[in-house]
């Protein structure tokens, strides 16, 4: 006769790939029903699965089977995926229409950050989740250019602004409001004051999770971020170079002293391909990322590659994800997406929304 603690003890074998624990340790697994020779499982996930559910489903059944085949005749397996908000610095609440807030930051330019955070975007929506772009570059705007939009966002209301809408993601940045070569010249303040419309008067409509493509560096827009907008997590992008890992450093541990966890860590540009002979080369070097990530406690997402098409797409705005979706790069940047917002799936939860609003009356 199987008994429940069987079941538990054969999915205890599996360790889930994104969250890095098995399911039972993650409270993942939220119901078992055995029935004589027919058991059932239901598993709901912290993060979107689209593409992995199947895989998952598969993996569960077949272990399930080599474990307790002898006198089971039915394996059900059912999985689901459930996005909640998760907490945020002290003294801030999340945003409204927003679960979570995830920034994607480098301490330098130039190592494709807002390549990463386009295609991470575009690669979370396609696992099923609800997807936001916010581009807080004010003087440097790329994701109009990246996402092939040329059109300006219209109001519904007169109040707030609507997102622009592009390959199912809600997107916002400066850039839809100028002329693609005329430059901001503003002083920090404005600078500020402008990242705070974008977010803030921007109608967003039930994300699961709005992705903030950051400025280099650890400016005034960082310390806005830091201060006044409730970021569930980081991501750091860094290539292997050890001039790029210095400045990553600097931006990690800013959000270390702001108390915004630090989901992981990618390494782009890791290594190149040549697409004449296929030779590998480590152009900047060799596991900058994974170190950088050991040395500061951290969790090493994934590397990408130095790959002209990455560039091609972008601009032509269409990013790798969604030019070649079956691609193996596409699929690094899923992967990599999928093991970061695990990582949040494990933080802790934010109940602040489910607390009645107290008001005082005199009467």
């Amino acid at each position: 006769m199987v008994t429940q603690t069987d079941v538990e003890n054969a999915i205890r074998g599996y360790v889930d790939p994104y969250l890095k624990l098995d399911l039972i340790t993650t409270k993942s697994v939220r119901r078992i029903y055995i029935n004589n020779s027919r058991i059932e499982i239901d598993i709901e996930l912290g993060f979107p699965s689209a593409g992995y559910r199947k895989v998952l489903v598969d993996t569960i059944r077949d272990r399930l089977w080599e474990s307790l085949g002898v006198g089971v005749n039915n394996i059900l397996v059912s999985v689901d995926s459930k996005i909640v908000c998760h907490g945020v610095q002290r003294g801030l609440k999340p945003l409204q229409g927003v679960k979570n807030i995830i920034a994607i930051a480098s301490g330098k330019g130039g190592v494709g950050k807002s390549t990463i955070a386009v295609n991470l975007a575009l690669g979370l929506s396609l696992e099923g989740a609800q997807v936001g772009l916010l581009d807080a570059d004010i003087y440097g705007p790329s994701q109009p250019r990246m996402l092939g939009v040329k059109k300006r966002p219209t109001s519904s209301d007169g109040k707030f602004f609507d997102p622009i809408i592009s390959y199912g993601i809600q997107s916002m940045s400066i850039g839809y409001f100028i002329e693609e070569e005329m430059p901001m010249i503003w002083r920090g303040p404005m600078v500020t004051q402008a990242l705070g419309q974008l977010l803030h008067d921007t109608r967003w409509q039930d994300l699961d999770y709005l992705i903030i493509d950051l400025p280099p560096g650890t400016g005034d827009t960082h310390l806005t971020l830091a201060q006044k907008v409730p970021v569930s997590g980081a991501i750091i992008v860094t290539t292997p170079q050890d001039i790029a890992l210095l400045d990553a450093r600097k931006g990690l541990k800013m959000f270390e002293k702001v108390e915004v966890p630090i989901l992981g860590i990618v390494e782009n540009m890791s290594i190149h391909i040549c697409s004449k002979c296929g030779y590998k080369e480590h152009i900047f070097g060799v596991g900058g990322g994974k170190r950088m990530a050991t040395e500061n406690n951290s969790v090493f997402l994934g590397a990408l590659p130095l790959d002209k098409s990455i560039r091609e797409e972008t601009d032509n705005g269409q990013p790798t994800v969604i030019s070649k979706p079956d691609g193996l790069i596409a699929r690094l940047y899923r992967d990599i997406a999928l093991r970061a917002v695990a990582r949040l799936a494990l933080q802790a939860k934010d109940y602040s929304r489910k607390f009645p609003k107290i008001t005082i009356q005199n009467t």
